[in-house]
C-alpha cells in the first residue's frame, strides 16, 4: 500500500491491512513520518516504511505540490526495489493525490495489479483548500489528471456513492470502479463500560483542521452556550492549517479553559478519546463542494462507540443518515448548532435514543460485515497477476 498520509492514523488503510493480513496475506506499507516515529516498524503485522517526513502546515500551493513530488519520487524508488526482490501481486495506492498512483509503474510493467482508491476527490478537493473556481484552467486540469490516473489503474475504490457518481460522469467506467464506504471497525469502536468523564460533558471533534470542516463555526456555537452548560468542555484533536487560526479564536472568545487542542493521535488511542465523549460535532461547510460531498470517517465511528452526534447538513450526510440517527443542524448555522449542543446537554435521554438508533445502522454497516467486498477485489486481481507471471516463467 502507498499512501501520503500518517498509517497509524488512516483508518481506512489500517481496516484494509488488517483484514489482509488476518487471512495471512503479507503487506507492506509506504507512508509518511511523524516526528519521532521510526522509519520502519512492523505494525500488527503491516510492514510500515515512513519515507518522508511531514508537519501539516502546507499555506500555499506551491509548498504542497512539492511535497507530494518528492514523496511520489521516493514511492518509485522503494517500490521498485522491492518489487524487485518480491513480486508483489497487487499494488494498493491511496488518493489524494490521483496521480500518487503512478509510484506503482515499475510494478506494473512488470505484471503487477494496481488499485487506485480515491479517499477525496483531488479536484474538489484542491478547490476547497485553495479557493480555486471549478471553471478554472486549473481545476480543468486536475480532472485530466484525474482520468489519466484513472485509466492507469486496474481499479478503482471510490470512498462514497456521490463521488461515483461524479467520477462516473467524467472518468471512469462502471465496471472498473467500486465503491467502498468508510464504515468503522467494530473491534476498535466499541461502546466502553466506564466512560471516566469525571463529571464533565465532553464535546470532541477528532479530524483534519482545513476550513471546509468549520471548527470556526462549531467553536463560535460553543461560545454562545458555554456559560449555560459550566460542566462541558470542547476536546478538539487534531491537525491542519487552520490550527492557530481557530487557536486563536478560540482565545479571543474566552474560551481557552472550555476549548483544548490535541495533536492527532494514532486509531486505537483516538478510540479511546472519542468512547470517553457525552456528544461529537461534525460541523462541515455545505457552502464547500468538497465538504457537502465528503463522508465523515468519524460520523460512523462515534455511532459505533454509542456516541450521539450533532452533525452539519449536507449532502452525503443526508444522503446515508436521517433524523432518527444523528441531530443535524443548518450547515454554518452557529446559532442552530448552538441550540442543539444546549439541548442535547439538557436531554441527556434524547442523546441516548439518537444513539441507539445510529447504533442500529452500524450494526449492518461495519467493516466486519462489507470487507469481503475488498478481499473478493484482491483476489480477482491478484488471480491475474498470477496467470501474467505463469506465462512469463513457461517463456
Amino acid at each position: 500500500m502507498v499512501s501520503y498520509s500518517f498509517y497509524e492514523s488512516d483508518t481506512r488503510m489500517l481496516q484494509y491491512a488488517a483484514a489482509l493480513i488476518e487471512r495471512g496475506d503479507t503487506v507492506d506499507v509506504i507512508a509518511l513520518r511523524r516526528q519521532g516515529a521510526p522509519a520502519f516498524e512492523v505494525l500488527e503485522g503491516a510492514n510500515v516504511y515512513r519515507i518522508q517526513s511531514r508537519v501539516v502546515n502546507e499555506q500555499s500551493r506551491i509548498d504542497y505540490l512539492i511535497r507530494i513530488l518528492r514523496f511520489l519520487l521516493l514511492s518509485v524508488w522503494v517500490l521498485a526495489r522491492k518489487h524487485s526482490a518480491k513480486r508483489y501481486q497487487v499494488i494498493h495506492v491511496h488518493s489524494v493525490p490521483d496521480f500518487l498512483v503512478f509510484a506503482a509503474a515499475v510494478p506494473k510493467l512488470l505484471g503487477a495489479r494496481v488499485i487506485l482508491d480515491i479517499h477525496d476527490i483531488l479536484p474538489e478537493f484542491y478547490a476547497s483548500k485553495f479557493g480555486t473556481s471549478r471553471e478554472s484552467l486549473l481545476f480543468k486540469l486536475l480532472v485530466l489528471v484525474e482520468k489519466v490516473s484513472i485509466a492507469f489503474a486496474d481499479h478503482v475504490i471510490i470512498a462514497n456513492h456521490l463521488w461515483q457518481q461524479r467520477l462516473l460522469s467524467r472518468s471512469v467506467s462502471r465496471n472498473k470502479c467500486t465503491t467502498i464506504l468508510n464504515y468503522p471497525d467494530i473491534r476498535l469502536f466499541h461502546p466502553r463500560a466506564d466512560r471516566h468523564s469525571n463529571g464533565k460533558f465532553l464535546i470532541t471533534y477528532p479530524g483534519t483542521l482545513n476550513f471546509h470542516q468549520g471548527l470556526d463555526v462549531a467553536i463560535r456555537a460553543f461560545a454562545k452556550v458555554a456559560d449555560q452548560m459550566p460542566n462541558a468542555e470542547f476536546q478538539i484533536y487534531g491537525e491542519g492549517p487552520t490550527k492557530s487560526y481557530l487557536q486563536a479564536l478560540t482565545k479571543e472568545l474566552g474560551l481557552t479553559r472550555r476549548v483544548a487542542f490535541h495533536d492527532f493521535l494514532p486509531s486505537h488511542e483516538v478510540a479511546e478519546i472519542m468512547a470517553r465523549s457525552d456528544l461529537a460535532v461534525v460541523p462541515k461547510r455545505a457552502s464547500s463542494l468538497f465538504g457537502n460531498e465528503a463522508a465523515s470517517t468519524k460520523i460512523t465511528e462515534f455511532m459505533s462507540l454509542g456516541v450521539p452526534l450533532i452533525v452539519s447538513r449536507t449532502k452525503v450526510d443526508t444522503f446515508y443518515h436521517n433524523d432518527s440517527m444523528v441531530k443535524f443542524f443548518e450547515s454554518e448555522n452557529e446559532s442552530e448548532l448552538a441550540e442543539c449542543m444546549l439541548l442535547l446537554w439538557r436531554d441527556r435521554q434524547l442523546g441516548a435514543q439518537l444513539a441507539a438508533n445510529a447504533s442500529r445502522y452500524v450494526q449492518e454497516n461495519s467493516w466486519q460485515k462489507k470487507q469481503h467486498d475488498y478481499l473478493s477485489l484482491i483476489d480477482t486481481l491478484a488471480l491475474s497477476t498470477a496467470t501474467v507471471q505463469n506465462r512469463e516463467s513457461q517463456c
